[in-house]
């Protein structure tokens, strides 16, 4: 391989086009005396399987698109390696995700500010929120009406169960709510997606797009990052491989690694940031041992509930190739229908038991039973949820094989390995179950699919989430931000890397802990709030919203009892 030393400098090298590169980039370069260079080993984000909402499950299994990690096995669950992809192209994991907008509950940032993440509270973040988004419904208090990112609803929740399960909710018990992204997350709603027009709206789109007239950014694709360029604990470039040459660049100012949760832990480490043992053990000298490195990692981990619907309204009389057809041609026409909506219109948010402050469970409701990669679950219709309990215990990490940059790192995230999420699983499935026993769904319910009403001990219910749960792909928080007395933090509270100058992070690796919910609107969130203090800029005015927690969490699950009392 022959080398070539780029002639060019930038003051800004972002690592990483996805859901956070493309905010930066932006942002940054919205100042036209600053050269920024974006750099991204993916390519173009053109196809129709990325720019058609209904088409995600194409993009997020196709090697072209996404980097195909997977976790090593996992003991817990029955030995299996679960598929983790991450974005490989323009716009990242926005370009190949589900489209759930989710910020999570205001008391997750008030969590993060307790363990050292200094103005990262919810009042600290919603301005960021606001100044993201542009949302269907208009601005307030809580939702922005001028933001890049659009937001909205699908197709309005045309199909009626999605509104069967939002009064099954209710006649469970549990509160309405008309906006979780807004004052009460805790609840049964609508559910908001990243689509504008009928078209996804990644950050790519949202974002990068805009930018591309500046003359002071420059997007290199094809560029497969080796390593830092470090001197005495200072990062003053990277080093990357295009077409068989390696180059590095320059950057004069900072470099920032938004290269994601699993990304940037494994660039830090082959650059010789990291824990001294992990770094030993594959041959790469130690230029800062910072333990934290990798540490930490975490996820949402959730199981299909599904039922056979006996009325014939749901997606699943639509997978044939001329309906699929039919929805394409429309969308391709109009962008309207079927194909511009994600499906996921109606969702809720709950506490599985008295003494939580906020919910731990999340369900995402889905007019069809079937799988992440498009497939029917069974013949015939029927519905689902996904659901699982969203504050998780198991704590994983990511580790670098070798020092090969091609090498995909080792990812352990230890699912399962502790009572409390068990039992988190089993308070799913009961839960789950009588809320779908509830009148709204009477019309509609068949037979159990899965688990099956035969899955009820503590038992039954372990062994069958062992072999069917799956990621909810939202691995995070492995270069965490962290007070200066926490040895495992990588990130202090401006994103900068503890003990080498120059260099931030900033992504949803810098998590300190996971929110309840999806993970990309709060990696927007962080990329726009990174971007005022990169540039040096005042922050934006606290808020002083108000936040819904029921006034007697500390004795109740629910404020009702439900309609119809569970089975036996």
């Amino acid at each position: 391989m022959s080398n070539s030393v780029s002639a060019e400098s930038f003051d800004f090298i972002i690592v990483g086009a996805g859901s956070a590169g493309c905010v930066l980039a932006n942002r940054l370069s919205e100042d036209a005396g600053t050269r920024v260079l974006l750099l991204e080993y993916g390519g173009s984000d053109a196809s129709i399987f990325i720019q058609m909402p209904t088409a995600l499950s194409i993009p997020m299994n196709k090697p072209k698109y996404e980097w195909g990690f997977h976790s090593e096995p996992e003991p817990h669950l029955a030995g299996r390696r679960l598929h983790c992809p991450r974005g490989k192209v323009l716009g990242g994991s926005s370009s190949i995700n589900g489209m759930v907008y989710v910020r999570g509950h205001a008391c997750d940032f008030d969590e993060w500010e307790s363990l050292g993440a200094t103005g990262w509270a919810y009042r600290d973040c919603l301005p960021y929120f606001r100044k993201a988004e542009t949302s269907a419904y208009g601005g307030d208090t809580y939702r922005g009406d001028d933001g890049p990112l659009h937001t909205s609803n699908g197709n309005g929740m045309e199909n009626p169960l999605y509104r069967a399960f939002i009064e099954a909710g209710v006649e469970a018990g549990y509160p309405p709510t008309a906006d979780y992204n807004g004052y009460q997350q805790e609840g049964f709603g609508r559910m908001d997606m990243t689509v504008k027009d009928g078209v996804r709206w990644s950050t790519a789109n949202a974002y990068l797009k805009p930018a591309l007239h500046r003359p002071n950014l420059k997007i290199e694709s094809g560029a497969l990052c080796r390593k830092l360029v470090t001197d005495d604990r200072k990062a003053v470039g990277v080093e990357y491989e295009k077409s068989g040459i390696t180059h590095t660049v320059k950057a004069d100012r900072e470099v920032v690694l938004a290269a994601g949760s699993v990304g940037s832990p494994h660039l830090l480490q082959l650059s010789g940031i990291g824990p001294t043992n992990v770094l030993d053990a594959a041959g790469i000298s130690t230029v800062h041992h910072l333990p934290g490195v990798g540490a930490n990692l975490q996820d949402h981990l959730e199981v299909y509930f599904q039922f056979k619907c006996t009325q014939p309204i749901t997606l699943n009389g639509r997978l044939g190739l001329f309906s699929k057809f039919l929805i394409g041609a429309r969308w391709m026409m109009f962008k309207s229908g079927l194909g511009s909506t994600n499906h996921f219109e109606s969702c809720a948010f709950i506490r599985s038991r008295a003494g939580l402050r906020w919910p731990d469970i999340q369900y995402h409701f889905l007019p069809a039973a079937m799988r992440y990669d498009g497939n029917a679950a069974f013949d015939g219709h029927g519905f689902q949820v996904h659901v699982g309990p969203n504050k998780p215990h198991a704590r994983g990490e990511i580790r670098l094989r070798s020092d090969n940059p091609r090498d995909k790192p080792e990812i352990r995230f230890n699912y399962m390995d502790n009572e409390a999420d068990r039992e988190g699983f089993r308070q799913c499935i009961r839960l789950s179950r009588e809320i779908i026993d509830q009148p709204a769904f009477d019309p509609y319910r068949g037979d159990e699919i899965q688990p099956g009403r035969n899955v009820r001990t503590d038992d039954e219910i372990d062994a069958w989430v062992s072999e069917n749960a799956e990621s909810a792909y939202h691995p995070s928080c492995t270069c965490k931000i962290g007070a200066s007395d926490d040895p495992m933090a990588v990130l202090d509270a401006q994103c900068r890397v503890r003990g080498i100058d120059n260099l931030r992070v900033v992504d949803s690796s810098i998590f300190p802990t996971i929110p309840n919910g999806n993970l990309n609107a709060p990696t927007i969130m962080v990329a726009e709030k990174a971007a005022d203090i990169i540039r040096g800029r005042d922050p934006l005015a606290p808020s002083n919203a108000d936040v819904y927690i029921d006034p007697e969490w500390q004795t109740r699950q629910r404020p009702e009892q439900p309609t119809r009392a569970p089975e036996d």
